[in-house]
Formats: C-alpha cells, sequence, structure tokens
C-alpha cells in the first residue's frame, strides 16, 4: 500500500530503525523515508535490502537513506538538516532495556536511553507528529515522572502527546506483544487523531499460521496436523535479546514453558523446518522454529499486494533477512511488529490529513500521572513529606508517608533530588535536573556508550 490516492506520500525521519519493522509499517501506511538511521550494520544491511527490492527505493537512494552508527553523532546525520525538511513524522523503537522488566530499569541513567533525546529532537525538527514506542515497562509507576516530563516537555515544544498500552495480537499479530507508545501531535493535527482500532477477527493461533511452512521439508502431513492442534494458541512474546548474551532462543524460562505447551522447542532456532520422519527426543515438547517462522509470528509476512514500480505487484511478500541466523533472529525478535506499525501510522497519517470529525482535545488539560513530581516541579523551595501530604490534599489527592516516599525514590532514580534538613531534622526535598541524555556535550552516557560499544544493540 503506498500513500492515498490524490495525496503525496508524508515524509518520515526514522531514529533506530532497526531491521525495518516500523519502516514496513509506516510504508504500507502512506509514509516515504527521507532518513532511516540504525546502529548494528546487520540490520541496517536488511533494511537496505529490501528497501530496494520491495519498496521501491533506487541503490542510490538508499545510500542517503540509511545512515549506520549513533543516531546521537552528528557525524552519522545532523538533525539541523531537516528543520527546513517539513518533515511530517518523527519515529523511532528507541532502545528497550533503560525500562524493561526483564533488566534493571535503569531509566535515565543507561547509556542506551534515547527516548528523552527524541523528545528534544523532535522540538528542534519540529515535525507534525511524534511517534514513539517501547516495552511495558514504560508504564510502570516507577517511570510515572519520567512519562510526566516527557508530556510537559512536549507541551513546551508545542505539542499534545498521548500515551496508550497497544496489544500487538489485537492488530493480527500471533503474540502476546503488549508495547507502550507514545503519539504527540501539534495541536491542528491531535483534534483529527484517533487510536487505531483492535482487528475485528482474533490473530490466528500459532499452529494455524506456520502449518505451511513446519510441512514444507517433508515432516509428514499427520504429524504436521497433530502439531497444529496442540498449537492452539498464540505465542509468548518473541525476545530478540542483545549482543551481551549468547545465540538465538525464544526467551526466559516462563516463556520457555508457554512455548512447550505449544509443542514448540524454545532453547534454540533451527536452520530448517523438520523433515520426513522427524521425532523430538524425550522431553523434547517438539520441534524448533526457523527464522522465517520467528518472522512471520512477528508479522513480517505480508499477503498484501506490494506496488514495487507503481505498476507491478507481488501477492505473497517476504521481508528478506540476510546474514548469519543468530543475527538475524535478532533482528526479528526486536523489531516493532509491522501490522502494528502500519495501524499506528494510518492514524497518524489520518491526522495529518485531517480526515473526518474533530474532536475536544481533554489532552489540552494538564495530565497529572506523577502528582509529587508535578507538585514539586511547580515548587521553589523544598517540601517536607507533610508539607507534601498537605499540599495535595488541598488539590483533591489522598497520599499517605510510605507512598510519598515510593514516589521520592522513584524521582531520585531519574532526577536530581535535592534534600535539605530542616531545624526539626525533617528532610525537605525539590527536584532537579532531568539526568537523561537531552543532546549535553558532556553527559555520562557518551563515555558510557564508547564503552559498551560493542555490545549494545
Amino acid at each position: 500500500m503506498s500513500a492515498p490516492e490524490g495525496t503525496k506520500p508524508l515524509k518520515v525521519v526514522e531514529i533506530c530503525a532497526g531491521a525495518g519493522g516500523q519502516t514496513l509499517g509506516l510504508e504500507r501506511a502512506g509514509f516515504r523515508h527521507d532518513l532511516a538511521v540504525e546502529l548494528d550494520h546487520n540490520a541496517a544491511t536488511t533494511l537496505k535490502h529490501n528497501l530496494v527490492k520491495f519498496l521501491g527505493y533506487s541503490e542510490d537512494e538508499v545510500k542517503d537513506t540509511v545512515r549506520v552508527g549513533d543516531v546521537a553523532d552528528t557525524a552519522v546525520w545532523d538533525p539541523a538538516q531537516y528543520t527546513d525538511k517539513a518533515i511530517d513524522l518523527l519515529a523511532g523503537g528507541v532502545p528497550c532495556p533503560p525500562f524493561s522488566i526483564a533488566g534493571k530499569q535503569l531509566g535515565a541513567n543507561d547509556e542506551r536511553d534515547l527516548f528523552a533525546w527524541a523528545v528534544e529532537l523532535c522540538g528542534k525538527i519540529q515535525p507534525k507528529a511524534l511517534l514513539l514506542e517501547n516495552v511495558k515497562g514504560l508504564s510502570a509507576n516507577r517511570f510515572a515522572a519520567y512519562r510526566q516530563h516527557v508530556l510537559d516537555k512536549l507541551r513546551e515544544y508545542g505539542y499534545i502527546g498521548e500515551w496508550k498500552l497497544l496489544q500487538a495480537n489485537e492488530f493480527g499479530v500471533s503474540q502476546l506483544r503488549p508495547r507502550f507508545v507514545l503519539v504527540a501531535l501539534r495541536p491542528e493535527y491531535a483534534q483529527y487523531f484517533r487510536w487505531p482500532e483492535p482487528h475485528a477477527e482474533p490473530a490466528p493461533t500459532v499452529g494455524e499460521l506456520l502449518e505451511d511452512l513446519m510441512g514444507s521439508n517433508g515432516w509428514e502431513q499427520d504429524q504436521v496436523e497433530k502439531w497444529v492442534e496442540r498449537a492452539n494458541a498464540i505465542a509468548p512474546t518473541i525476545v530478540g535479546g542483545s549482543k551481551k548474551h549468547g545465540g538465538a532462543d525464544l526467551g526466559p524460562t516462563r516463556a520457555k514453558r508457554a512455548w512447550a505447551e505449544l509443542g514448540v522447542d524454545a532453547m534454540g532456532v533451527r536452520n530448517t523446518p523438520p523433515e520426513k520422519g522427524w521425532q523430538p527426543a524425550d522431553g523434547v515438547p517438539g520441534p524448533k522454529l526457523t527464522t522465517a517462522m520467528v518472522a512471520r509470528i512477528q508479522g513480517w509476512d505480508d499477503i498484501q499486494p506490494v506496488a514495487t514500480d507503481g505498476s507491478e505487484e507481488i501477492k505473497e511478500f517476504h521481508w528478506e533477512f540476510p546474514g548469519r541466523k543468530t543475527a538475524v533472529y535478532r533482528q526479528i525478535g526486536n523489531a516493532f511488529p509491522p501490522p502494528v506499525a502500519k495501524a499506528l501510522g494510518e492514524s497518524i497519517r489520518d491526522a495529518i490529513l485531517q480526515v473526518g470529525e474533530p474532536r475536544l482535545l481533554v489532552e489540552t488539560t494538564d495530565a497529572v500521572l506523577d502528582p509529587v513530581y508535578k507538585l514539586l516541579r511547580g515548587e521553589l523551595r523544598a517540601l517536607t513529606v507533610e508539607q507534601i501530604i498537605d499540599r495535595l490534599a488541598k488539590q483533591g489527592t489522598q497520599m499517605d508517608p510510605p507512598a510519598v516516599e515510593r514516589h521520592l525514590n522513584h524521582l531520585s532514580h531519574d532526577f536530581e533530588l535535592m534534600t535539605e534538613t530542616r531545624s526539626n531534622g525533617a528532610a525537605a526535598y525539590r527536584v532537579g535536573e532531568f539526568k537523561a541524555f537531552t543532546g549535553q556535550e558532556d553527559h555520562q552516557r557518551h563515555d558510557r556508550f564508547a564503552q559498551h560499544r560493542a555490545r549494545i544493540s
């Protein structure tokens, strides 16, 4: 699918593009990439290959469109060059580990955190819309102040932002993959934005989705059918992992148990589907998946027509992943599912084109995600826990001392939390600088990034 009939493709700059999951979805929704930046060379190779083969880019266009390297390095690309290009959308799947429940949730203290920097980038480039996605962990109470700061910054830059947790399986993806999404638009477009509606039909089960692939290498049909019957639910979240860990497998212990219930051996990824006569060894629940199977579960395969040169169409479409198995699996597993990106892209596109009836922008009122942060941010002097409780009560928010102390603890991770001692011995608190990287030349992120560069993906 290209831009809607009678309209030109909308222009998008995408950061942390990976192997192209969000890229493909946005292109399907009617966007065209002015720029895509990716750190990992393997993922960038995949992206370039498919932009040329399937999405109609020329080799010369791709050389200029896809940049490889640290997205925050002006030697890789200079955001100032895009301020006058009337960019419609700034999009990105910034790194997840800073917010992942499976990690340490370091947030602003993680050298991989680019969320706050992407918001600053939005303020500089001034696109019509911003789309950022991340893991469910970012929606936790631990990051309420972080999210509050993001919304406040966007308002300062002239945008109305909204957060929403989307479930990939509600958009045709056969996988339990929650994604926490931020969409922000200028007010004249925000009033036309509506979150995409879930599909009416449920996503196919793993068995239904992979039956043809599982039987493509000679495995007997009766065995395939037995496996399909067992694989009668959608998959757990596929975990691509990082360069810090070893080869490809399908996730942590709990995920492996869920895969076993579906008749899948999650201890690795196979090069080929089961051959004729294949039988699982004792204690093995079933066959391993191939990277092609994992890609289909992630939503990469597409049976919709794909225009390649304005006339020719391909009825069956498969994003191609050149490279070795582990690198390919990591690219697939870390991607934003293309069907979800497409649904979001269509909603953002319609808002930019001002399709439909405008809605009342209740978002123009001050959103309060973390009342303690909001209170302290607006105060010039430090407040004790007792004063915080009293001020919040006057604003209609009831909170006891342990709850305030939890908020203060969370705040201390992502902000400079300054403490003063009153004459009566009580501690008083004031919120200082945001610790996250937002483009500062002297930020500790640079040294940490250089130190861990080989292991960051």
